[in-house]
């Protein structure tokens, strides 16, 4: 049984796994090396590890261009990670139980982002989506990766590389005075209402 330092190979899986030891599992720091097939190894993930399992800090490799920093829990990505993706797409925020969970960035190759709330890896609640190529952002809600109500403005769109032809026109009141004098009026006439004026 290995307890402290060590290394290991899995002759079946060809990996090796070099770092701490608790009692026979992997506990504190170590790193994962898997055969690349040419004679050497890759590196699969380095970071903590709690009863032979990826928990607290630590990076994954799942190829050259994607790999995840940040928190594990029990194996799976929990807490705060910046995942890269293979396209060039990066996300950065909290994740629970190996999905983005919480509130997190996701950047496109193309600078346009998404930032806001994730459920179950997909965009779900309040977010705002900038389009920085046309000059835009959408301001609204999400459910399941799809905008179901918002905002549309210009943002930055003097900057953008390919603007819209025409701008968007600001969202104003034709007579704000008249509105509050109306939203006033009605406030007066609720009978409930007046017992709590003064």
């Amino acid at each position: 049984m290995i307890h402290g330092k060590g290394t290991y190979k899995w002759k079946e899986t060809n990996k090796v796994y070099d770092g701490d030891w608790k009692k026979g599992k992997r506990s504190g720091f170590g790193t994962l090396t898997h055969s690349d097939g040419k004679g050497g190894f890759t590196k699969e993930y380095s970071g903590g590890w709690k009863n032979d399992l990826r928990h607290g800090y630590g990076t994954e490799f799942y190829s050259d261009d994607k790999f995840y920093e940040g928190e594990w829990y029990a194996g799976k990505r929990s807490g705060w990670g910046r995942m890269y993706y293979e396209d060039g797409t990066i996300y950065e925020g909290e994740w629970y139980d190996d999905k983005r969970s919480g509130q997190g960035m996701l950047r496109l190759t193309n600078e346009n982002r998404y930032e806001g709330s994730w459920k179950d890896d997909k965009k779900n609640g309040v977010g705002k989506f900038y389009y920085l190529d046309t000059g835009q952002v959408f301001e609204g809600v999400w459910k399941d990766d799809v905008p179901k109500c918002g905002v549309m403005k210009d943002f930055g769109r003097e900057n953008a590389p390919e603007p819209t032809q025409y701008p968007i026109p600001e969202i104003k009141l034709a007579d704000p005075e008249a509105v509050i004098a109306d939203s006033e009026d009605q406030f007066l006439q609720d009978p409930e209402l007046k017992l709590f004026f003064f």
